[in-house]
């Protein structure tokens, strides 16, 4: 394999291992029913005139599997991160107690999680539609490399069908997250 083919199919590899990092954390948004700081991830407070992350403001914590508690550093930030909870339309009602914030996550009903499902393989789908743009592009650069003659044309056959093999063991990893999510979703 000569240093081109190397450089191409390094640079397929980490754009499809950042498809599969974009996928993991989009679907630890989606909630399964478990309460979870991560279902907080994204929203931000004004904390002295500025923007700033919930989690750099508060502790964020799960006493148990339906419930999320965040504590605020200073008490005067309780109303801000309520309204804050409420503005991201994340479907679930803060409850602030005087010294906390309490989210209870309801349990998911039948049809609540199959839209989670759609929700989950659309971001799947686009995982995939990711991976094989990537494998295009790589495919696109190895014949430019054969038509100027920078590769012979057997090498670039076998690049080609190690491209194909390495977007096929991305795509069974996509999958593979999906089957994990959905069963996390489906458990009651």
């Amino acid at each position: 394999m000569t240093e081109e083919v190397k450089a191409c199919m390094d640079k397929q590899k980490s754009q499809m291992e950042a498809a599969l990092q974009f996928l993991e954390k989009e679907l630890a948004r989606i909630r399964a029913g478990k309460a979870s700081p991560k279902m907080l991830e994204g929203i931000k407070v004004e904390y002295y005139g500025n923007m700033t992350p919930l989690e750099q403001v508060s502790a964020i914590n799960t006493p148990d599997a339906r419930q999320i508690v965040i504590q605020p550093w200073e008490k005067n930030m309780l109303p801000v991160i309520e309204k804050a909870i409420m503005a991201a339309n994340l479907g679930f009602t803060p409850q602030n107690t005087g010294d906390v914030v309490r989210i209870n996550i309801p349990p998911l009903s039948e049809e609540r999680r199959k839209e989670m499902m759609k929700k989950c393989r659309a971001e799947g789908e686009n995982a995939k539609v990711v991976i094989r743009n990537t494998r295009r592009d790589a495919n696109e650069e190895i014949k430019k490399m054969g038509k100027d003659k920078v590769l012979p044309e057997d090498m670039a056959k076998q690049a080609e069908k190690d491209i194909q093999d390495q977007t096929d063991k991305y795509i069974a990893k996509v999958d593979a997250i999906l089957s994990e999510k959905e069963k996390d979703i489906m458990t009651v």
